[in-house]
């Protein structure tokens, strides 16, 4: 399964933020922000920096989507 932050940066769109604002907030480094970016895998602690962050759940900023046969993932 691959994963997805679109949801993530939405939110963040919706709130008036910036990313760089949002890792300052959670705390976490600026490779967070860039592997967060790429829909690549961060650490389960630095998802609850973010949803403590945010005041929002796993579900708000995380989208898991399947791969196809070719090993491609989906756009959402």
């Amino acid at each position: 399964m691959a994963v997805s932050y679109k949801k993530l940066f939405h939110l963040l769109v919706d709130r008036d933020m910036t990313a760089v604002q949002l890792q300052q907030q959670a705390g976490y480094s600026a490779n967070i922000t860039t592997r967060l970016k790429k829909n690549a895998y961060i650490s389960l602690e630095s998802v609850e920096k973010i949803c403590r962050a945010l005041d929002c759940t796993l579900d708000d900023i995380v989208e898991f989507m399947p791969d196809d046969a070719e090993g491609k993932q989906y756009d959402a």
